[in-house]
């Protein structure tokens, strides 16, 4: 595959397409950068962009996004059900193919370098390019968010930014800036409606629960399908991979609640390494699709260039 980075960054922004086309166009302008996915949520009034390339592209593709979002998005007017602390509220590098995590942390610290004195939006680092052990969690870096944050950086050391000016953006307000492991969003539906189960078995699963390692879960019920289901952010495939909570799952809602795996899905892109042949046979994932391989879609994308 070569040395790829992909890069995810949130927007504060999900309910104008106006706004979110201009901040996705920064990375479809930016020679060696490739948009593979864009997906917008009113509810949350937040937006996700998923793109790849070389690294200094991705890099200068990550600043521009940061740097449109700023000029376009005022988080004093910003409302939403998902916390939020920037108008980029967070810039995440992630290896692919060659790439290894030392890559995505120098990126991330030129491109937070870059954000803080080109822009003056005070940056945090987060998960392996924390330079505090109490960074590393992206919960604790947002606590407060914009509001709390404004009131604080500048007079509690502790909120101190290690990029960017000792005070908040007035409208953009500050961003994480990041290098962690491929995510990968993966949910279970249970042949059942029954949600308590699906709550318990999330409970038991979960890393915060004494679980399975890297795996966040949720119980819910969706009335759409009339089914439970566990919802999951796998934080790290090579710790859990999808092949295993899935047949955790399995075994305790059979053993458990006599309930049965009715289908899987995958939510988003999964990298290559974490696939096999035959995967969406053994773990019925539904609707599964080819380029949902982030490599694939990369691959497909670079082609359409030449």
């Amino acid at each position: 595959m070569g040395l790829y980075i992909e890069c995810v960054p949130n927007i504060s922004e999900g309910r104008s397409m106006e706004v979110v086309g201009a901040v996705a166009a920064q990375v479809e302008a930016t020679k060696g950068a490739y948009l593979l996915d864009r997906s917008s949520d009113a509810d949350h009034n937040r937006s996700v962009l998923t793109f790849a390339g070389e690294p200094d592209a991705v890099g200068e593709a990550a600043f521009k996004v940061v740097q449109k979002a700023s000029e376009l998005i005022d988080l004093t007017k910003h409302e939403g059900k998902h916390p939020r602390m920037g108008a980029t509220d967070v810039v995440p590098f992630v290896p692919l193919g060659e790439a290894s995590m030392e890559h995505c942390i120098r990126i991330a610290a030129n491109v937070a370098n870059r954000v803080g004195s080109e822009l003056e939006i005070p940056v945090f680092m987060y998960e392996y390019a924390a330079t505090r052990e109490d960074r590393r969690n992206l919960a604790a870096v947002r606590k407060g968010q914009f509001e709390g944050l404004r009131e604080q950086i500048g007079v509690n050391p502790d909120k101190k930014p290690d990029f960017g000016p000792e005070r908040i953006h007035p409208t953009a307000g500050a961003v994480a800036i990041g290098a962690r492991e491929f995510l990968i969003a993966y949910n279970v539906n249970l042949k059942s409606d029954n949600v308590e189960a699906a709550k318990k078995i999330a409970k038991d699963i979960r890393e915060s629960s004494g679980g399975l390692p890297a795996v966040k879960a949720i119980g819910l019920f969706l009335p759409e399908l009339n089914v439970a289901q566990v919802s999951m952010n796998l934080v790290n495939f090579r710790a859990t991979s999808m092949e295993a909570v899935y047949g955790e799952i399995e075994r305790r809602a059979k053993d458990e609640f006599d309930i049965e795996v009715l289908e899987s899905e995958l939510i988003g892109l999964m990298p290559e390494s974490a696939y096999s042949p035959g995967l969406e046979d053994r773990l019925k994932i539904r609707d599964f699709k080819p380029d949902q391989i982030v490599e694939v879609r990369l691959r497909g994308a670079i082609a359409r260039t030449l």
